[in-house]
């Protein structure tokens, strides 16, 4: 008689995550537990961090934690050596974390300027290079960057933003061209995501007269998460993801002066609720605020759940053998009436 046999519920692969205790780094936490993978946890809040990890096992899956600035190379290095000692080779990367300050650029300061630079750009570059270290020798991974549709077109308040946004796209355009020169099989994706209904406007540093809040068509985080897992499993070179961010990014590269107009117009009060902002609120720019704040900001009423471009770029061909027989068949009823 054969001994009875226990099924072994092994992961999918082991994921790290930063910025993972709110917004759409917890968004991509539970995403990635869905789909069956270990989940490593990187950010400063201890609290949501906690809270996440207890989402994470509650799902089945294996979770730890690390309590880290990403600006500190040293430490995100030291994180990634203890996440594969303690569940296994790091499958997926994603540089998610992220800060940033409203203000206009002649009420900025440089130190502000110094510390969204560090998180924001510095900080996916740091996480890259403690996942390349790994990746390379193995000859496997992938690695997610999170950018934005202000990538491509920066917008007024948001100048210390727009300019890591920039800077990590140039980072990853060097980057995924030295690994096609060294025909590496590491995988490199960058997510541009649109305006989204995350925590940050509640306690981004701000010196606006009004509550911040994000400008135009406006996702909930779950989308961006969509997307980021998808990209971890998928070699594509970028996913655009919303209307919104497509008609930014064209828009800018086919006339940044009409854009520019429009921005200087709509911008600065599309940024603002009609909401007072308390000068003297707790913000996150150089410590994280206690508690755990979740996935979800203020702007659920507005925020749409899913994007309908978001499904067609993920299944284009689909989309586009469809579009071919539909045309097809018009024209044969065309030919069959006339």
């Amino acid at each position: 008689m054969k001994p009875e046999s226990k099924a072994i519920n092994l992961p999918k692969g082991i994921v790290v995550i930063t910025g993972a205790s709110a917004g759409v780094g917890r968004a991509c936490v539970r995403a990635f537990a869905k789909k069956g993978y270990n989940v490593a946890l990187l950010a400063r809040g201890k609290d949501g961090l906690g809270a996440a990890k207890q989402e994470v096992e509650n799902m089945g899956r294996q979770a730890l934690f690390y309590p880290v600035d990403v600006a500190d190379a040293r430490a995100v290095e030291e994180a990634a050596g203890k996440i594969e000692l303690e569940l296994g080779p790091i499958d997926i990367w994603v540089n998610n974390a992220m800060n940033s300050v409203f203000s206009p650029v002649k009420e900025m300061k440089a130190e502000e300027y110094k510390r969204v630079t560090e998180v924001t750009y510095l900080g996916q570059v740091n996480g890259t290079l403690a996942a390349l270290k790994r990746m390379l020798p193995r000859n496997k991974g992938s690695i997610v960057f999170v950018g934005s549709a202000l990538a491509y077109r920066g917008i007024p308040l948001q100048s210390a933003y727009c300019a890591s946004k920039h800077a990590i796209q140039g980072f990853f355009d060097s980057l995924r061209t030295e690994l096609k020169h060294d025909k590496s099989k590491v995988r490199i994706t960058m997510v541009e995501l649109p305006a989204l209904n995350t925590t940050q406007f509640g306690f981004v540093k701000s010196r606006l007269p009004k509550k911040p809040r994000p400008m135009g068509t406006i996702y909930q985080p779950e989308v961006a998460a969509d997307a980021i897992v998808y990209a971890a499993e998928h070699n594509r070179r970028e996913i655009m993801v919303g209307f919104s961010t497509l008609k930014a990014i064209i828009g800018n590269k086919i006339a940044p002066w009409f854009a520019d107009s429009v921005l200087a117009r709509n911008a600065f009060e599309g940024q603002k609720t009609d909401k007072p902002e308390n000068p003297y609120k707790r913000h996150n720019l150089w410590k994280p605020i206690p508690g755990d704040h979740g996935a979800h900001g203020e702007f659920g009423k507005q925020a749409k759940s899913s994007s309908i471009q978001l499904r067609i770029s993920k299944h284009w061909i689909s989309f586009l053998i469809v579009l071919v027989l539909l045309i097809l068949l018009i024209f044969l009823i065309i030919g069959w009436l006339f």
